[in-house]
């Protein structure tokens, strides 16, 4: 392992050599995870593209891609976030991949749960494969403690692919180092002290827990409480309990006390008013610790 200074970078080096950064192993990978019964039907790896999501939603479009095909690529350079914001980093300094998901099984009014069930799935399989405490920041927002503050390592953003197809894409910073961050409030598994930086089995675990909740979440027809979703995403969710700001369309804004998400995915808001608010859409600002 590459000797390293207290703010992730290499001892001996100014940048990454490319054996700090390894390309992922398509072969190990579709190895690892298609399997006959299982939700994955195929994993393909793109050295460069400009969004994974776009791209498999014009997949979905043309017929050519099946429920589980799963697309990685090692560098984006028009990822997308909520609100069209960009997403930028170094070439395969994370991981980068949509998947194509048709819910046949769930009402369409549930799949607004997707986005919190792939959050849910992408931090528990961190937890397990790179040893990092991680939170949710309502809705979509994967957070890690660097120097005792909460950045932003990991965000999802999920799109519907036609009549019967949602695509969810995901992106997490894995070895971005303190010079590399695009914004000083974002993070990276490696600066937040991961146990492993190895990109072929945080994939793997993070796909793995993304396909046992969606399997839990399909056989209980969508429903967040039966399939223990909902309790899943509030024990998890770092916005609970906050004093936050709701940036809602329309440029009108809410702050309250984040009490509760929903049976609908929304985040329910106390104000001083007394009023119970939920918030369907919108910019979460942490405004006070919970």
């Amino acid at each position: 392992m590459t000797p390293r200074d207290a703010e992730g970078n290499p001892a001996d080096s100014s940048r990454w050599s490319d054996l700090d950064r390894p390309p992922l192993n398509a072969v190990a990978l579709r190895r690892g995870l298609v399997r006959e019964g299982g939700l994955w039907t195929g994993v393909d790896i793109v050295p460069r593209t400009g969004s994974t999501n776009s791209d498999l939603v014009a997949l979905a479009a043309a017929g050519k891609a099946d429920e589980g095909t799963v697309l990685v690529a090692e560098e984006q350079t028009s990822g997308r976030g909520r609100l069209d914001r960009r997403w930028t980093a170094p070439p395969r300094s994370g991981l980068f991949f949509s998947v194509l998901l048709r819910p046949a099984e769930v009402p369409v009014a549930r799949w607004g749960w997707l986005p919190l069930l792939t959050g849910v799935a992408v931090a528990t399989g961190l937890s397990r494969s790179a040893g990092v405490d991680t939170a949710l920041k309502w809705p979509n927002d994967l957070l890690v403690t660097v120097g005792g503050e909460e950045r932003k390592a990991g965000g999802i953003l999920a799109e519907r692919a036609g009549a019967d197809g949602v695509v969810v894409g995901v992106g997490i910073n894995v070895t971005l180092r303190a010079g590399e961050l695009p914004v000083p409030q974002a993070g990276s598994l490696l600066l937040a002290g991961a146990v492993s930086t190895d990109r072929d089995p945080l994939l793997r675990g993070v796909l793995r827990s993304l396909e046992e909740w969606y399997g839990r979440w399909r056989g209980a027809g969508g429903d967040p409480m039966a399939s223990g979703l909902q309790e899943a995403y509030a024990a998890g969710c770092a916005t609970l309990g906050r004093t936050v700001r709701a940036e809602l369309p329309g440029d009108r804004s809410v702050v309250g006390e984040a009490v509760a998400v929903d049976g609908d995915g929304r985040l329910v808001l106390a104000t001083e008013q007394g009023v119970r608010e939920p918030v369907g859409a919108g910019d979460i600002v942490h405004l006070r610790p919970a």
